[in-house]
């Protein structure tokens, strides 16, 4: 854990139109990793019978690589058989991090906006992402239309926490 640059607080909001695997609705839950190491695989709970969940749960990632991609992964949870896939996101950090590294930012007023992230192509955006500094914090909100089904969202916000003697990044 020495060589820990933070702890990245992941914030699972909620779940839109996602896909059905059950007869009429499903059993989501998310699970999010970062790199291989299973100790940094963490879910929230099931949402019963929902295609629109909300979790509201903060996940925390104790960040080494903040290089890495971080993959969130929606399942459907089923009793007798194993949890059906119901889509998946790759993100990375680099936006997030390049705010994070603002000089001053305690100096700034609270809610202002640091940077606009569009969707495209190639980053699974629903909507214009925002990093903003609140509550002498960076977050970021974020919509990702989910890939390898047939529809779905996962609005998540990202946070990080410094750990006193953290290598940083």
């Amino acid at each position: 854990m020495d060589n820990l640059s933070g702890l990245l607080k992941v914030k699972v909001k909620r779940g839109l139109d996602l896909a059905v695997r059950d007869i009429t609705d499903s059993d989501p839950y998310v699970v999010i990793k970062m790199g291989d190491h299973l100790w940094q695989k963490l879910k929230t709970r099931v949402v019963n019978n929902d295609i629109n969940p909300v979790w509201d749960e903060e996940l925390t990632l104790a960040v080494e690589d903040p290089n890495l991609p971080i993959k969130l992964t929606v399942y459907d949870s089923d009793l007798f058989s194993m949890d059906d896939p119901m889509g998946d996101v790759e993100f990375d950090l680099k936006s997030f991090l390049e705010a994070m590294k603002m000089p001053r930012l305690e100096r700034h007023p609270n809610g202002t906006l640091l940077k606009r992230i569009q969707p495209s192509r190639t980053n699974s955006l629903a909507e214009e992402s925002c990093i903003i500094w609140k509550d002498n914090k960076v977050l970021q909100d974020l919509s990702f239309r989910l890939r390898h089904v047939e529809s779905g969202e996962v609005e998540i916000q990202l946070s990080w926490e410094h750990l006193p003697g953290s290598k940083g990044f």
